[in-house]
């Protein structure tokens, strides 16, 4: 119920605080490259449920259809600002409607696709027990998985034998001992990773 509190209190403060900065994002992305400002993607929240995650779109229309991982940050898909918003995770900032609508929190295991949900194993499932949120410790850790995938002869098997697997480890620990002061704590660490 805390958490929950804390979810909406600051992800209307961060929507009401950001509005300025987001409509500058819009007429960026809008100057940039036809197509819509928002992407939208189906993921997979809490309760093994599918749900729609909003984001600002930083890739060429249709880009998904060649492949849901993006490779390197000179990814030929990534639009010239998209670059600047994976960069910096701003492209992410949209999900604070998801965590205002109950969708998403701040802190919790990052949501997948359904075609990377469905190789996981029963214990892997625990890690859907929960809310999915728009930061965790696995993304900190993984901050620059793209390079990672970047440099792998195998960028689809790196991701799901290695890279996945180990994701669900450090949501699942986090899961079993969660708190809102450790979820501040992540948060905090997020925004030094981003900055630095």
């Amino acid at each position: 119920m805390v958490k929950r509190l804390f979810d909406i209190i600051f992800s209307l403060i961060g929507l009401v605080f950001l509005a300025p900065f987001l409509i500058l994002i819009t007429i960026i992305i809008k100057a940039d490259s036809k197509g819509p400002v928002f992407y939208i993607q189906k993921r997979v929240g809490k309760g093994n449920k599918d749900f729609r995650l909003f984001k600002f779109r930083s890739m060429r229309i249709d880009s998904d259809i060649s492949g849901l991982l993006t490779v390197g940050n000179k990814d030929p898909r990534i639009t010239s600002s998209g670059y600047y918003l994976r960069k910096y995770k701003l492209d992410e900032i949209p999900q604070l409607y998801n965590v205002l609508k109950g969708e998403m929190s701040f802190v919790g295991p990052r949501p997948e696709v359904r075609k990377y949900v469905e190789l996981y194993n029963e214990y892997q499932m625990k890690v859907l027990e929960v809310k999915p949120g728009i930061t965790d410790l696995a993304s900190i850790k993984y901050r620059n998985e793209n390079e990672l995938l970047a440099d792998s002869d195998d960028p689809e098997g790196l991701y799901t034998n290695e890279i996945m697997p180990d994701k669900i480890e450090i949501n699942l620990e986090y899961i079993s001992d969660r708190s809102l002061l450790k979820d501040i704590r992540i948060i905090i660490k997020t925004l030094k990773a981003v900055i630095i």
